[in-house]
Order: C-alpha cells, then sequence, then structure tokens
C-alpha cells in the first residue's frame, strides 16, 4: 500500500492541536481528519476517532500493520514539518 497524497491543514494558535490532516491511499482511498498533537513526548498523529458513551476514544480508522503506522505518521509529521518552515513553529 502506497501514500499517494499527504495534505496538511495548520490550525493558527493551538497549543496542543497543531494542524489537521488527509492522506490518500493508493491514489484510491482518503482518510480525513487526522490531527497532529503536541503532546508530553513530542509530535505524534491521531487518527481520526469518536467520544464513546464511556468517555473513551476509538479510532474510527486506522492503520492495521506496525510498518503502515510508522510510514503514515512518518509522511504527516514531515508534511506538517514541510508546512511550518519559515514559520518560527
Amino acid at each position: 500500500m502506497e501514500i499517494t497524497d499527504v495534505r496538511v491543514y495548520l490550525k493558527e494558535g493551538g497549543r496542543t492541536l497543531k494542524a489537521f490532516a488527509s492522506v490518500t491511499l493508493d491514489g484510491a482511498f482518503a482518510v480525513r481528519d487526522l490531527k497532529v498533537v503536541d503532546g508530553k513526548k513530542g509530535l505524534f498523529v491521531s487518527m481520526p476517532s469518536r467520544k464513546r458513551t464511556d468517555g473513551t476514544y476509538q479510532d474510527l480508522a486506522f492503520p492495521v500493520t506496525k510498518e503502515l503506522r510508522e510510514t503514515l505518521h512518518g509522511r504527516v509529521l514531515e508534511a506538517y514539518r514541510q508546512a511550518t518552515e519559515g514559520k518560527g513553529d
């Protein structure tokens, strides 16, 4: 599976939520509303999720393999870094 497109939408003024992202897989399937979050251990990518009745969150779409998760997160964070170059972030 190939990640054929990554788009990042910066969220100005966010303290922890830095950006939203969309990815396209194999030019045929898109996943929207990934989040770039600045956590205690640095930047990470959060998958689209919904809040359950018990207050926990459940991912709606997610990579099944470790390899795809690492590739996806790496590509989104790289796109975020490119989008923020020169903005002092």
